[in-house]
């Protein structure tokens, strides 16, 4: 029986039927003893240096073979030396090693290690430690490659940066040096808060904090200045993000079978249920970069940068062959109590992921081959050229993949359809209903990101307010009434062991939690429904989102999960914290709307152009003036609100009579169970009235 199941083992590690100290939750499970051996522990660290080793000798290859470790220099001009020339691209790999690894330690105590009602065992609680000091290697890491990268910039050797105020400017006010700025303050919160978080629920939310804390750095090098900035951006970050729970998982994962500790097999099957969506994310992710920065297939063979793709796709290639050997041969092998077998094979793939680790940061120092860009301003923003005239043909015909968007529309349709698959596989029943209103949703979802809607959003404000109010207005009454909650706890399975948190038990703890009764209060979800709107378009975040991809993607992301949580209270079908009374969300729905109306006359008033820079550096020649276009999306802004609010009123007006129906059957159904109890009909009224009656009679007849 593996350490999922009665839980016996060391009862001083609180396990035996789930039942110890309840600050550390459950261990336990047959297999090596829980603590690790002297000898595991020399193991762990002799894997740890290989793995650097390898990381090191590939960063120091590819850099000698793409000639960046001897660039060519000038007479005359400053040169930044040998010192930064190798310790920019060390500093970084140590940054980019540490952060995975923080990522693979608060994986490995949220998800791999069983809790007890949501409390983390002692193994994971181990691995929240190392998380915390990893965390700290992460931020000194980081400084030094904000050091390293200033020298960098500037042509200046290490000691001629650190002593003025450049350093303090560039770790203000460059994009490069406030990423890093950023790498080290979250990473500095990770280890202070992993000090002390002893729930799964705390895990979790730092294991988020770490994924996101990947991100800065990657945003603001070779992908934001792609001729397809937009691809390669979104791009780099599933890709880093999918790539940091795969190899962290499998170090930690391996570090801990190298040390002897018990629930091994337990942490194996869970990280190989998630290896594979990590390598389908990972190919896909990589294939559209090199789509956004190769102009051609033949650059692949002709450039260094095209090498180093070509060097990191055979170690993805050998990568994904170990997944399937571990699957067909070396996870039945653990689970027959042969975990050498695992350890072996785990620890060579190890060292193949952190060799392309460190293939990944010499391709971060090689530039892209030159891309022949059309002499268009337009371009160079938008990634795309102008686009013609706006016509009903062209907003079908002319379309604009979006991967983030894209992606989302794919998961959105991919896990609900496999959650009613399985409900019917159950022979449970799943209404038609929802299943329509979820994929119109989706279907809409897909118009307004991906057809040409998307493409003149950013080229005219009338056509980005149509989007937006489609968004926010449009799209989500149909999620809404999808219920994909209600689905996704049917369909899920409960955890193997009482207790533990599976999928269905994390989203449960996340409807349970404070901040979603929080965010789900009624007047807290339509203040965000309605004070974001003139906040966004009243203030400058609205000419800061449109000039950087990461804003159109925060735009599009709020725009629907504010429209979510304000519909979820008033036509929610899934389980909410609050629930109004339908007279309620009547008088909610029409207090409401009317705020929308007054933003769009406000905008239809205003004379001056919101974010003018950015539409006058477009340089569109035809159709309507900046302002007179703002004018149109105000109008669009008015009008809008009548055909979400009629839809919402037919739902609400169906759920009001379903609700009536079944509260007239239970009434039914109570009345008929007082009738079997008393004998009379169940109905006190009518009860009253026969005896009443029957009194009548009584008297009638003595008279």
């Amino acid at each position: 029986m593996s350490a999922a199941g009665k839980g016996r083992g060391n009862p001083a590690s609180g396990s035996g039927k789930g039942r110890g100290n309840p600050a550390v939750g459950p261990e336990g499970g047959n297999g090596p003893a829980a603590g690790p051996s002297r000898e595991g522990t020399g193991r762990t660290v002799r894997l740890a240096l290989a793995g650097a080793g390898a990381a090191v000798a590939a960063l120091v290859i590819a850099m000698v073979v793409t000639g960046a470790a001897t660039p060519r220099v000038i007479p005359g001009l400053s040169d930044e030396g040998a010192l930064t020339r190798w310790g920019l691209p060390l500093s970084k790999l140590t940054m980019d090693a540490a952060g995975v690894l923080t990522v693979g330690a608060l994986l490995a105590a949220a998800v791999f290690f069983p809790s007890d009602k949501g409390l983390l065992g002692k193994t994971a609680l181990t691995y929240i430690r190392a998380a915390s000091w990893l965390a700290l290697v992460w931020a000194g890491a980081a400084v030094a490659t904000m050091v390293f990268s200033l020298s960098d910039a500037l042509g200046l050797p290490v000691t001629d940066v650190l002593g003025g105020d450049e350093l303090t400017s560039f770790a203000s006010q460059v994009s490069q040096g406030i990423a890093l700025t950023l790498v080290v303050l979250f990473s500095l919160a990770l280890a202070l808060f992993a000090r002390g978080a002893i729930t799964a629920g705390a895990a979790g939310g730092l294991l988020v904090l770490a994924l996101a804390t990947l991100l800065p750095p990657a945003l603001t090098g070779h992908s934001a200045s792609s001729p397809n900035h937009d691809l390669a951006t979104t791009g780099v970050a599933v890709h880093l993000v999918v790539l940091a729970l795969w190899v962290g998982g499998l170090a930690v994962l391996c570090a801990h079978a190298l040390r002897g500790q018990a629930q091994l097999e337990v942490a194996a099957a869970r990280f190989s249920s998630m290896a594979l969506w990590c390598f389908t994310g990972v190919g896909l992710s990589g294939l559209f970069s090199v789509v956004a920065r190769l102009t051609s297939l033949s650059e692949l063979f002709t450039s260094a940068y095209g090498l180093l793709l070509l060097a990191k796709t055979a170690a993805f290639a050998l990568l994904g062959a170990a997944g399937w050997w571990h699957r067909r041969r070396t996870l039945p092998g653990l689970a027959s109590g042969r975990p050498g077998v695992f350890v072996r094979f785990a620890s060579g793939e190890v060292l193949v992921m952190f060799a392309a680790v460190g293939l990944a940061v010499a391709l971060s120092r090689t530039a892209p081959p030159p891309a022949v860009l059309p002499v268009d301003r337009a371009f160079e923003v938008l990634g795309y050229s102008m686009p013609p005239e706006i016509s009903l043909a062209n907003l079908v015909t002319l379309w604009w993949f979006d991967l983030f968007s894209g992606t989302l529309v794919a998961l959105l349709a991919g896990l609900y359809l496999a959650g009613v698959l399985r409900l019917a596989r159950r022979g449970d029943p799943w209404p038609w209903g929802r299943t329509a209103a979820w994929f119109i949703g989706v279907l809409v979802l897909l118009v307004a990101t991906q057809s040409g809607v998307a493409r003149y959003a950013k080229v005219l404000f009338s056509v980005h307010m149509a989007e937006h109010m489609t968004l926010s207005m449009l799209v989500p009454i149909f999620l809404v009434l999808g219920a994909p909650v209600t689905l996704a706890l049917r369909a899920l399975k409960p955890a193997a062991r009482r207790g533990d948190r599976g999928p269905r038990e994390w989203l449960t703890a996340i409807l349970h939690s404070r901040f979603v009764r929080f965010v789900g209060h009624p007047a807290i979800a339509t203040a965000v429904f309605i004070v974001s709107t003139y906040a966004l378009y009243f203030t400058s975040l609205f000419a800061s989102a449109m000039e950087e991809h990461l804003g159109h993607i925060a735009m599009t992301a709020h725009f629907l999960v504010s429209g979510c949580l304000f519909f979820w209270v008033i036509i929610g079908v899934d389980p909410a914290p609050h629930r109004l009374p339908h007279v309620a969300r009547l008088i909610l729905l029409f207090v409401t709307m009317p705020f929308h109306a007054f933003f769009g006359i406000a905008l239809m008033n205003m004379g001056t152009v919101l974010a003018a820079d950015w539409y006058d550096q477009l340089g569109r020649t035809w159709g309507a003036s900046p302002l007179a276009d703002q004018r149109d999306g105000g109008a669009i802004a008015w009008g809008f609100g009548e055909i979400p609010t009629l839809i919402v009123l037919i739902a609400l007006a169906l759920q009001w009579w379903r609700d009536d129906e079944r509260r007239a059957r239970r009434a039914d159904r109570r009345a008929d169970a007082a009738a079997a109890r008393t004998g009379g009909s169940g109905d006190a009224e009518l009860d009253a009235y026969n005896d009443y009656l029957a009194r009548l009679d009584k008297r009638n007849s003595r008279e």
